[in-house]
């Protein structure tokens, strides 16, 4: 990053995918991360510079066959990702977590960290300044009821790239989605 001039214009972009069940989840088992996508936003330039891939090995859950289907993702797959507390501190060191505001379609991910987070003792790796991606959509484009991204992509004109529920394709296409307001004027400031 440019040591002149701070990197005001930087966001995170968020999105995770966790074990699901069709229907009722088996005794004993709770909802757990095993994908997070993250993309990078520079909103002074316009762009969407850098998309990641974290995977995360369940603790509490398995990767049922529904979860599958809707993710593509496979228990063999998360079995190789790292548990949740080192994914965390990977998201703080690699990617500036903790300082850099950052935005998720909705509250569903912050608040999954959080719960996950304050069930398993693992540090938060996030800051202060989230923004509801979902509810500044809403407003921008003066709709009654909050959009799923997939529809949100569809009113804004955009394309949807890769596959949906991919946390990382996902993370993705919110981060075009948060161009597109930034665009319009929409996208709340954050000030340090």
């Amino acid at each position: 990053m440019d040591q002149e001039r701070p990197a005001l214009g930087l966001w995170n972009v968020v999105d995770v995918e966790a074990t699901c069940w069709d229907g009722r989840q088996p005794p004993g088992a709770v909802n757990e991360i095993i994908e997070i996508g993250l993309s990078v936003v520079d909103l002074d330039a316009g762009v969407r510079i850098a998309r990641h891939r974290v995977l995360v090995k369940p603790a509490r859950s398995t990767v049922s066959p529904f979860c599958t289907e809707l993710t593509g993702l496979t228990q063999a797959e998360v079995d190789t990702g790292l548990d949740f507390a080192a994914a965390c501190r990977l998201l703080a060191a690699e990617h500036a977590t903790g300082s850099l505001p950052w935005a998720s379609w909705g509250d569903y991910d912050r608040n999954q960290f959080t719960r996950q987070c304050r069930a398993t003792g693992t540090e938060y790796p996030f800051g202060r300044h989230h923004t509801n991606a979902k509810a500044v959509f809403t407003e921008a484009y003066g709709l009654g009821r909050r959009p799923g991204m997939a529809q949100a992509l569809r009113i804004a004109g955009l394309p949807l790239e890769g596959r949906h529920h991919s946390g990382e394709d996902d993370a993705w296409n919110i981060a075009a989605l948060v161009l597109r307001m930034h665009e319009r004027g929409a996208w709340p400031a954050v000030t340090p």
